[in-house]
């Protein structure tokens, strides 16, 4: 019979060049066993440490017959390592032969209520043991249970050896084998992790995808990358996976183990309760965790210990010497990750150094743009009771971060307000960024607001920083908002929940610090019922509203602002003696102003233009009041259009009221060009724009 056992073990051995599978031989082995040893299970263990085995095979023989041993899988696989102390086969792994009669009252070297524990959880009655030997060593045991008590006697012990004396090799060349397997598929696996760690050059950034390649590798609880301090006595925590301590810094000197870890050696940890010092805070910290086996390797660069990477299990032993050389080679690959980020922070520290030398000039630059400009609510004019309504609700909006969304007609002033708000508020020294939503076409606002990577698409020949990261630290205004394409509406969505967003094409995630103020001249409500703007974004733009209202509902207005162009417009342009005749402001109080304050300004600049100082006339203003807006506000009819040499009688367009305009300049300066933009207040490069347009060059 042992023959037939024999040509089964051979018949295995041959098929270990293919994928071998223990308990499929088991069953076979079992089986063809029967006659010798008569039995409803079977079981191979494998020694691991000390401490520890693994089950190499089970066989149960029919249904409802379970056999408990724990959670594990085949030998040489971590999760498969149980305490030697279980079901209470240690002392045949120590060598000794076991001889159970009745699990009930057997208690020769184990401990009675483990052992009847694992007869109730299994069925079984009684149990034969042998260790297995090869080159006079333990590397194993073999087991024959039966669901009766009293089953086996000394004569099944004998044959048990005999098998035992059979298999011991052939299990031992199995586990080797499939270890050895098993460390070349690791190994070729840490290769691979470098197109991981090129990813970024913060290793920070790429912890949890490194964490989901390594996993299979070498599991964990809790994965951490360290870098050495300053001071050399400390490890900085720049990427961990798990629940660490809340502890950045971790003082080598107060750990029974770190010190060891900067002398470049690998720690091996397989019962932390038991080997660690609970009188160190970072060992204390270790079980305090939950962590029961640990694995350490040093960070070397060259011949120095730079940093340190760490596993950690909440099982006991969990790793094993085999896992040391593991863990060298995931270390080796991230050792140069580090030197980089050591490197890449280097550089950035000197990019902060140079980057507040440019932010100091460009506050200075800001300062003075803001005397220059006069941006501020003090500069804002208007007497009508909505519009200095508006202003104070933007005034008590200001000082606070809170996005604002400015309603109103084109050209009533919301960007001014915008930058009003805006230099009011604690950014104030920050920039302002403006962008136009409806300038710009769909397949390019999304590059404007974010930026893109090089390569990002056609035509990206070199990396763009987007309206969001320009305006960092400041106010970013989204005029026209109402215009943005739906999958844009989508990405400003998720920058103002998270405050993170990426550039097109890259992978980086920035944050968005800047204030965001929108406007738009469109009814919001509406194009949320019509399913063309995003009813959750609307929300997160209006937390505070202000609408502005139209100059025709600021009649009171009209002249205090009309005056205020008239000085500018005069004084950018020689003619400080200028001014508005009766007839021009019953004009300006007559006409509705459909084009608001952007439209008087408009109005004013062309009037001074054509006028050769002191009043200007109705005529110069080239607007026509409306049918329902010919009576003044004193009741009195607006005075009918009068026909000049500077005014035809028909309404006149702004472009030919303008290249009019230039060609009377020329003729007084004689043709002299230089004279001629000089007299229209114009600089020489505007004034040469002028007649490229108009075809006078």
């Amino acid at each position: 019979m042992l023959d037939d056992l024999l040509a089964c073990v051979a018949a295995f051995a041959r098929s270990l060049d293919g994928a071998f599978d223990p308990h499929r031989f088991l069953d076979e082995f079992s089986a063809r066993a029967q006659p010798l040893v008569p039995h409803e299970g079977m079981l191979i263990a494998c020694v691991e440490d000390a401490g520890t085995f693994s089950i190499f095979a089970r066989h149960v023989e029919g249904a409802g017959v379970p056999l408990d041993y724990g959670n594990y899988t085949i030998a040489f696989e971590p999760a498969g390592r149980l305490p030697r102390v279980t079901a209470g086969i240690g002392p045949v792994l120590d060598g000794d032969e076991q001889l159970i009669h009745d699990v009930r009252s057997y208690s020769h070297r184990v401990d009675p209520a483990v052992l009847q524990a694992w007869g109730e959880a299994t069925g079984f009655g009684s149990r034969v043991g042998v260790p297995l030997y090869t080159g006079g060593r333990v590397v194993g045991a073999f087991f024959a249970a039966s669901v009766a008590p009293g089953r086996f006697t000394d004569a099944h012990v004998s044959v048990c050896r005999q098998i035992a004396d059979l298999i011991g090799p052939f299990v031992e060349n199995v586990v080797l084998l499939q270890r050895e397997r098993r460390r070349r598929e690791r190994l070729a696996a840490v290769a691979n992790l470098t197109s991981i760690l090129s990813e970024s050059l913060r290793l920070g950034d790429v912890i949890t995808r490194l964490g989901d390649a390594v996993r299979p590798i070498l599991d964990f609880d809790g994965l951490g990358v360290s870098v050495l301090g300053a001071t050399g006595r400390e490890l900085e925590r720049i990427g961990f996976l798990g629940q660490p301590s809340n502890a950045m810094k971790i003082p080598i000197d107060d750990s029974s183990i770190l010190p060891r870890l900067r002398e470049g050696t690998v720690v091996l940890v397989r019962d932390a309760e038991r080997e660690l010092d609970r009188q160190l805070t970072v060992d204390r910290q270790v079980i305090e965790g939950g962590i029961r086996s640990a694995l350490m390797a040093p960070l070397v660069l060259g011949e120095q210990m730079v940093g340190g990477l760490y596993f950690g299990k909440k099982r006991p032993h969990w790793y094993d010497e085999s896992d040391v050389e593991i863990v060298k080679a995931i270390a080796g690959s991230l050792v140069l990750a580090v030197q980089h980020q050591r490197l890449a922070e280097e550089q950035q520290r000197l990019a902060v150094s140079q980057a507040t030398a440019q932010q100091l000039e460009q506050r200075v630059q800001s300062l003075r743009g803001a005397l220059e400009e006069r941006f501020g609510f003090d500069t804002i004019m208007g007497r009508a009771p909505a519009f200095l309504t508006a202003v104070g609700q933007a005034k008590k909006v200001a000082p606070t971060d809170t996005t604002v969304l400015l309603t109103g007609a084109s050209g009533t002033g919301k960007e001014v307000l915008a930058r009003a708000i805006h230099q009011a508020s604690p950014r104030g020294e920050g920039p302002f960024v403006a962008i136009n939503c409806a300038a710009l076409p769909e397949t390019l606002i999304e590059s404007e607001l974010f930026g893109h990577e090089r390569g990002a698409f056609t035509g990206a020949d070199k990396l763009k920083r987007g309206r969001f990261e320009l305006a960092g630290g400041g106010t970013l205004f989204l005029d026209e908002v109402g215009e943005l394409a739906p999958a844009v509406q989508a990405k400003l969505l998720r920058v103002l929940q998270d405050r993170r967003y990426e550039r097109v094409g890259g992978t980086s995630t920035l944050t968005a610090d800047v204030r965001l103020i929108a406007a738009t001249n469109r009814n919001l409500e509406d194009a949320v019922a019509d399913h063309r703007f995003r009813e959750d974004l609307f929300y997160r733009l209006a937390v505070f509203r202000v609408h502005l209202p139209a100059l025709r509902e600021r009649a009171g207005d009209v002249l205090l602002l009309a005056d205020r162009f008239v000085r500018e417009f005069g004084e950018r342009m020689g003619k400080a003696d200028v001014g508005l005749s009766r007839e021009a402001r019953d004009l300006l109080l007559a006409y509705a102003w459909p084009g608001n304050i952007r439209e008087l300004q408009n109005a004013i600049e062309r009037a001074v233009i054509l006028s050769d100082g002191g009043l200007i006339s109705a005529a110069h203003l080239g607007v026509t009041p409306s049918a329902s807006a010919a009576t003044t506000s004193r009741g009195a009819e607006a005075p009918p259009r009068v026909a000049t040499a500077e005014a035809p009688p028909e309404r006149e367009g702004l472009p030919e009221m303008e290249k009019r305009a230039v060609m009377e300049a020329l003729r007084r300066s004689n043709g002299n060009r230089s004279k001629a933009a000089a007299a229209l207040g114009l600089s020489r490069t505007r004034f040469y724009t002028l007649l490229r347009r108009f075809g006078l060059d």
